[in-house]
Parts: structure tokens; C-alpha cells; sequence
């Protein structure tokens, strides 16, 4: 009885949201989810236990934040990025170690990936690379947090000019589809791909089939299902 209405507060809240800027967290997403997203396509809602682990994950980054502040680390939380033709986003923080500024990302992940994790997970460089970029900042900082034992691993990464550009790149070649409605093909490794167990257009990116596609036609096509 309780259990159905929390999880109906949750699945009521997930609103389609008409974006008009990339956001930093696109950068290394599946570029036709991507366009989906812009385009309010439809798709599956999220599970309400999933968005209560993103809650958990959200509680963890404010613990870190009070650690920080009581060891009195000049330390500035959640700031934007300057405003910009078509990227958006907020970095977890700035802070300052030893004389040199760092852009500060926290991720939470569960234990079994966090026991692997040898090294950042690619789309979390591509993140912190343009927050570099944005905030003319060398160093960053990747802290992981395993949400079940509590521990703790950090990654330094120096500022990579040749791959900020390359994500830059991207992010114009995937505006000028979105603007000329042209659906991107999928992915090289579709459907093995980790994105695809998890993306919530799946059922319309099976429909479209693997090649590029009009979206107009495309769109038509959803409705008839």
C-alpha cells in the first residue's frame, strides 16, 4: 500500500524535459539516445528503485562536501560552467590542494564494480575533461565511493587539449542531425554494448534498425505502433 504510492511519487516526477543544450554528461552516451532525448521520443521510465539509488548516490556527494568544508579545503561545490553556445552542465566542485586548483568529480558505484575499478571509467574522463576545458583548469580529481562498504579510490587526470576537442567535435556533428532531423545509426557494438541494457529508448532504437534514418518518417512510424 505505502510501497505503491512512493513508487508512483517517484515514476509521476519523471517529467520530459524539452532540451535545448548538450549537457556534459552526454559526452560518450550513445549519440542516438542523445537524439532521442532532444526530440522527447518516447521511452521506458526509469524504475522508482533506481531513482532512489541516484537519491543515495546524491547524499553521498553532501557528506563528501562536509568532510571537505570541516578540513577547511578551499573548496567552491556545484558550480555551472560559463555560459556557452550549446553545452551545459555543474561540476561537482573546485578545490584548491597544496597551491593548485583541481575540478572535483564524485562518483558512487556499487561494490562488484568498484572492486575492479583499476582505472576511471572512460565517460567519467570525458566528463571531467570538459569541465577542465571550461573552467581553464590542468588537474582533476575522479573520487570514487563504493555505496556499499563506504571506501574510497581517487584518480588524477592532467587536461587533454587533443580529446577535449575531439568531444567538442561530436557534440557539433551530433547538433547538426538533431537540427536537420537525421536519427544517428547506433552504436559499433549494438547490441552488446552496456548502454543499450540500460537505455530507456531500446524499443524504439530496435525499431529504427541499425542505419540512420529520417526522423519525421521515423516518428510516424512510432505513432502507427
Amino acid at each position: 500500500m505505502l510501497k505503491e504510492l512512493i513508487d508512483k511519487f517517484y515514476l509521476d516526477s519523471q517529467e520530459h524535459k524539452n532540451q535545448t543544450k548538450f549537457y556534459i554528461t552526454d559526452s560518450g552516451k550513445c549519440q542516438r539516445a542523445v537524439f532521442f532525448k532532444f526530440k522527447n521520443a518516447p521511452k521506458e521510465k526509469v524504475d522508482a528503485r533506481i531513482m532512489r539509488i541516484y537519491e543515495r548516490g546524491e547524499e553521498l556527494h553532501r557528506n563528501i562536501f562536509n568532510i571537505l568544508y570541516r578540513l577547511k579545503i578551499g573548496v567552491t561545490t556545484e558550480i555551472p560552467i560559463p555560459p556557452n553556445e550549446f553545452i551545459s552542465g555543474r561540476a561537482d566542485a573546485v578545490l584548491c590542494l597544496n597551491g593548485e586548483n583541481y575540478v572535483l568529480d564524485i562518483k558512487s558505484i556499487n561494490s562488484s564494480i568498484f572492486r575492479n575499478l583499476t582505472s576511471p571509467k572512460p565517460e567519467h574522463v570525458y566528463q571531467v575533461q570538459l569541465y577542465m576545458h571550461f573552467f581553464e583548469i590542468k588537474k582533476a580529481l575522479l573520487l570514487y565511493i563504493d555505496k556499499d562498504r563506504q571506501e574510497l579510490k581517487e584518480f588524477v587526470l592532467d587536461y587533454e587539449k587533443d580529446l577535449v576537442q575531439n568531444l567538442l567535435n561530436n557534440f557539433k556533428e551530433l547538433k547538426k542531425r538533431i537540427d536537420s532531423d537525421i536519427v544517428p545509426g547506433v552504436l559499433v557494438d549494438y547490441p552488446k554494448n552496456w548502454q543499450c541494457s540500460y537505455c530507456s529508448y531500446r524499443q524504439i532504437c530496435d525499431l529504427a534498425g541499425k542505419e540512420e534514418i529520417k526522423w519525421l518518417l521515423f516518428k510516424d512510424k512510432i505513432k502507427e505502433q
